[in-house]
């Protein structure tokens, strides 16, 4: 193999799978990126065995080949590089890199040992916008889990009925933010996938400046993402999703309005002394006003007020700041409803505008 490249274009494919190439060294390969140089198209893939990317790469070919390239020390090299790079392979073990008078040679691997990709059974097709896509996994996916024993919450729910509604739902136990969003396409029955949320995080920088609508193909054990040429493919997460819908409180009957931006800068503010453990503050309400504190007994307090439209009884709650500054920061309107009941029963958080956008939270005990 024998190719010719711009540093700007390699260092911005480079860029999109340093986070898929994998690091640990369970299998060597994978901590390399496949490149396959042809006169008719080249493209680079990368893979975790989870999730794997395909993108097409523009480069001119002076001779074709195929061959497996460490994807972190490329990226370290190609961002050190100055102009065009001249690359080419030797006998499938050492590829020659050479901008100007820098000259490198590194260890490469066989094509041959790299991952086939995944072939998918039982395909159907629907398609959403890009802006959609972005906005459905902005708004859930930092509620989902992380390394959680229950495998299924580490990832994103993906609910889609026949006639074409779609939820997405994002919870670790203690948190828990849904989105109802229309797609376009046609499927048999009603599914419930679940995405990985690495997946979902990795899918995100991919559709970032995407304006144009992406098909999604659903299989049984995988999906796959078309973003223009870029094809993104994650295994899906086999389990059953918790019922969401129980979740949901329906009978929240003390209700606060309260603008958004202030209501998150002093949390924000009155989190900086709460214990860093459990990031615990206390909610208390008043007609008119909610009072937000923290205490640590090594650092010392924290007190701060908001003015909120509030009519109902005094009552007290504790939260995890971290919480609720996520929820308030996923969303957009201006003002935001917290619907509650009791001290520790769930508090549903909603847009004034958007109906189909709402978080749940668990109180602590303080």
């Amino acid at each position: 193999m024998k190719i010719v490249v711009s540093k700007e274009e390699l260092l911005a494919k480079l860029s999109n799978i340093q986070n898929i190439a994998e690091k640990r060294n369970t299998m060597p390969v994978l901590s390399h990126f496949l490149l396959d140089a042809g006169k008719q198209g080249s493209y680079i893939i990368a893979t975790d065995l989870d999730t794997a990317l395909k993108e097409p790469i523009q480069v001119k070919v002076d001779k074709e080949g195929k061959i497996c390239i460490p994807a972190r020390k490329m990226f370290e090299i190609v961002r050190e590089m100055d102009g065009d790079l001249s690359c080419e392979s030797v006998d499938e073990q050492w590829l020659k890199i050479k901008a100007g008078a820098s000259n490198f040679r590194i260890a490469c691997l066989p094509a041959k040992e790299f991952p086939a990709w995944p072939g998918m059974e039982d395909r159907e097709e629907i398609s959403i916008g890009a802006q959609v896509l972005t906005e459905v996994i902005e708004k859930t996916v930092y509620a989902a889990g992380e390394s959680d024993t229950r495998y299924t919450l580490n990832g994103l729910l993906f609910h889609l009925t026949t006639d074409l509604k779609l939820t997405v739902v994002g919870t670790d136990g203690h948190r828990l933010a849904i989105i109802n969003r229309d797609v376009e396409g046609t499927i048999k029955d009603e599914k419930k996938i679940i995405i990985p949320r690495k997946a979902a995080t990795e899918l995100r920088k991919i559709i970032d400046k995407s304006e144009e609508k992406i098909r999604v193909t659903l299989g049984r054990n995988h999906v796959l993402f078309n973003v223009g040429e870029i094809h993104f493919l994650t295994r899906l997460i086999e389990g059953t999703y918790p019922n969401y819908e129980q979740v949901i409180p329906s009978g929240n009957d003390k209700t606060v309005v309260v603008q958004r931006d202030a209501f998150n800068k002093t949390a924000r503010r009155v989190a900086i002394m709460s214990r860093e453990r459990s990031n615990a503050i206390k909610m208390d309400l008043a007609p008119d006003l909610v009072t937000i504190s923290s205490s640590n007994p090594d650092l010392g307090e924290a007190k701060d007020e908001i003015g909120v439209d509030y009519k109902g009884d005094a009552l007290s709650l504790g939260f995890n700041a971290r919480y609720l500054i996520d929820i308030l920061e996923a969303m957009s309107a201006e003002r935001v409803i917290m619907e509650l009941q009791a001290p520790l029963s769930p508090v549903l958080i909603r847009e004034e505008q958007d109906g189909g956008y709402r978080c749940v939270v668990m109180p602590m005990r303080i």
